[in-house]
C-alpha cells in the first residue's frame, strides 16, 4: 500500500525547524542590535554621524558576500551542520570584540567580519529545508525558518531596550555573544543535515521522504548535473531576474529595519526603552504577514503573484508613514504596516530556485542569489544615513519605499512557470537561457 503523506508522521517540524529557527534568531540579533546601540548611545560616544552609522549598518553585507556559494555547496556537498557550527563560534568572539571597541573604525572592521561569519547561513539552512521538506510543503517550512526575522525583532527590541537603559550599549553585544554560544551546543546535539544521517526517524518516514525528494529532483531535471560549475549559474537568466529583485527588497528590508528604531525615537520623542517596546509590533505584524501570504501561495501555486503584492504592500506602507507623519500614530500604524509586509515575499520567494535548479544547482543558485541581492543590504541603510545627513529621514524613508516598489514590479518579469506550477505536471531540463517549461 502506498504511502501518503498524511500517512507520515509530523515529527520533522518538531525536530528540524526548531534548532535552525532559533540559530537563524541568534545571527539576525547579531545583525540588527546595533539599530538599538546606535541611538542608545553608542553614535554620542563614538561620535558616529548618520552616514557613519549607515555604513556600519551596511558594510556587514559587503562581508556578508564572501561565503554565500561556498556555504550553498557545503550544504550540498558536505555538512551545513558543522559550517553552521563554526560560524556561531565566530558570531561568539565577534560580538564580544564589539561590545569592547573604542572607535567606529574597529567598529566598521567588525561589522565586516560578522558579515563575513553569517554569510553562509542562509543557504545553508535553505538547503537543509530542502532535504528534508517537499515541495508542496517547502513554502511554509521556509516561511517557518524565515520568521526568525520577526521573531528575533519581538526578542530583540525589548531586551535591547531593557539592556541599555540597566547597563549600557557595550552590555547589549557581550550578553548577546554569549547567547550565540549557548545556542552552539544545541546546534550540534540536535540538528542533522539530511534524512538518512537522522538516528531519531523512523524507517517509514525515511523511506518516504528519500522517495519523495527523489522522485522531485528527476522531474526537475532527466539528468542530474554532477559537477556544476560557477559559470553555468552565472550565465542563467533565471537566476539573474531573481538577484535584482532580491537586490531592491533587501534594499527596503534592511533600511526599514535598522533604522526603524531611529525613526520611532524621532517620531515619539520617547526613551530607548519605549522605543524598544514599540518596536515588537511591527514585528508582530511580520509573523502574520509571512503565514498568510505563505499559505495562499502553497495553496494556490502562484509563487510570482505572492512576491509581487506583499511587496507593493509594503512600498505603499513606507509611504504612508512620511504622508501622515503628522500624526503620530497614523504613521506609527502605517509603520507596522511595514512590519506586516516585511517577510511576507520572503518564504515565497525562496522556494523558486528549489523548483527551477537540481539539487546540484540549487546551493549554489542560492547563495549566488543571496550574496549579490543583499548588496542591497549595504545600500539600503547607507543610503538612508546618506539622505539624512543631506536633507532629512522623509528623504530616506521615501528612497526605501521607491525600491520596494521597483523590486515589486521587476518581480513580474519573474518567469510564468514560477508563478503558476502545477505539482502534477513534472519541470523538465532546463534550456541554456536560464527558461524551462511544464511536461506536457
Amino acid at each position: 500500500m502506498a504511502i501518503t503523506s498524511s500517512d507520515i508522521p509530523c515529527q520533522r517540524w518538531l525536530r528540524v525547524i526548531p534548532p535552525i529557527l532559533i540559530t537563524c534568531i541568534i545571527s539576525y540579533m547579531d545583525r540588527v542590535n546595533i539599530a538599538f546601540a546606535m541611538p542608545g548611545g553608542m553614535d554620542q560616544e563614538l561620535g558616529i554621524t548618520a552616514s557613519m552609522a549607515g555604513l556600519a549598518g551596511g558594510i556587514f553585507f559587503i562581508g556578508y558576500l564572501f561565503l554565500q556559494i561556498p556555504g550553498g555547496k557545503i550544504a550540498v556537498h558536505g555538512s551545513g551542520k558543522k559550517f553552521i557550527g563554526w560560524s556561531l563560534l565566530a558570531w561568539f568572539f565577534l560580538s564580544i570584540l564589539t561590545g569592547l571597541i573604542t572607535n567606529q573604525y574597529q567598529l566598521l572592521a567588525l561589522r565586516f567580519f560578522l558579515g563575513v561569519a553569517e554569510g553562509g547561513m542562509l543557504p545553508v539552512v535553505l538547503t537543509i529545508i530542502s532535504n528534508w521538506f517537499p515541495d508542496e510543503e517547502r513554502g511554509r517550512a521556509n516561511a517557518i525558518v524565515i520568521m526568525f526575522v520577526p521573531v528575533a525583532g519581538i526578542l530583540t527590541a525589548p531586551l535591547s531596550g531593557w539592556i541599555i537603559s540597566t547597563f549600557d550599549w557595550r552590555w547589549l553585544f557581550i550578553v548577546e555573544g554569549f547567547m550565540s554560544a549557548v545556542v552552539l551546543v544545541l546546534w550540534m546535539l540536535t540538528i542533522s543535515d539530511r534524512p538518512q544521517e537522522a538516528k531519531w526517524i523512523s524507517v517509514k518516514e525515511k523511506s518516504w521522504l528519500i522517495a519523495k525528494l527523489k522522485a522531485e529532483q528527476e522531474r526537475v531535471a532527466k539528468n542530474q548535473v554532477k559537477n556544476a560549475s560557477f559559470s553555468t549559474i552565472v550565465s542563467n537568466k533565471t537566476v539573474w531576474k531573481l538577484i535584482i529583485v532580491n537586490f531592491f527588497y533587501q534594499t527596503g528590508i534592511y533600511g526599514y529595519t535598522l533604522w526603524l528604531p531611529t525613526i520611532l525615537k524621532e517620531l515619539t520623542h520617547t526613551s530607548i526603552g519605549e522605543v524598544g517596546l514599540l518596536s515588537i509590533f511591527p514585528y508582530i505584524g511580520t509573523m502574520v504577514g509571512m503565514f498568510l501570504f505563505s499559505s495562499l501561495s502553497d495553496k494556490t501555486g502562484k509563487r510570482k503573484f505572492f512576491v509581487f503584492l506583499p511587496l507593493i504592500l509594503f512600498s505603499a506602507c513606507m509611504f504612508g508613514s512620511v504622508i501622515f507623519k503628522a500624526n503620530i500614530w497614523t504613521s506609527y500604524l502605517f509603520l507596522v504596516g511595514c512590519g506586516v509586509f516585511l517577510q511576507s515575499a520572503a518564504g515565497v520567494f525562496w522556494t523558486i530556485p528549489a523548483k527551477i535548479f537540481s539539487a546540484e544547482l540549487a546551493g549554489g543558485a542560492r547563495g549566488f542569489i543571496n550574496a549579490i541581492g543583499n548588496l542591497g543590504g549595504f545600500c539600503g541603510p547607507y543610503a538612508v544615513g546618506v539622505l539624512i545627513s543631506m536633507y532629512s529621514k522623509d528623504a530616506g524613508v521615501y528612497c526605501l519605499a521607491i525600491s520596494l516598489a521597483i523590486a515589486a514590479f521587476l518581480a513580474l518579469a519573474l518567469p510564468e512557470d514560477t508563478n503558476n506550477t502545477n505539482r502534477k505536471k513534472p519541470v523538465s531540463d532546463m534550456d541554456v537561457n536560464g527558461s524551462f517549461s511544464l511536461a506536457k
